[in-house]
């Protein structure tokens, strides 16, 4: 139970998220790099009117962020990524419902 109103919904999955995740977490394998870095690659990769603006609060982490810029994915990598990443197929949300309801939006 998480906060009384059944089970975590992070915790339910769709296949789809757990594929998205495992061609990732793959390519980031492949290259040596963290996952948020493919990430952070293939927004980048999307055309100059995308610009990602990640968050963090630890200097390892803002320079793992910067060194995505120079990650190379090539047409196949994008495709996949594309396809896994497509809008409509991940689901859920990211925090439970009791905390989105306090996320000032």
């Amino acid at each position: 139970m998480w906060g009384g109103n059944g089970p975590e919904p992070r915790t339910s999955l769709k296949v789809a998220n757990v594929q998205a995740t495992r061609i990732l977490f793959d390519t980031a394998a492949s290259k040596g790099v963290k996952p948020g870095q493919i990430a952070l690659a293939w927004l980048l990769h999307k055309g100059d009117d995308i610009v990602p603006i990640p968050g963090t609060k630890r200097r390892t982490f803002l320079e793992e962020n910067v060194a995505a810029a120079a990650i190379r994915l090539d047409p196949a990598e994008m495709q996949k990524l594309d396809a896994a990443l497509v809008t409509g197929t991940i689901s859920g949300n990211r925090y439970a419902d009791w905390i989105m309801a306090t996320i000032d939006r």
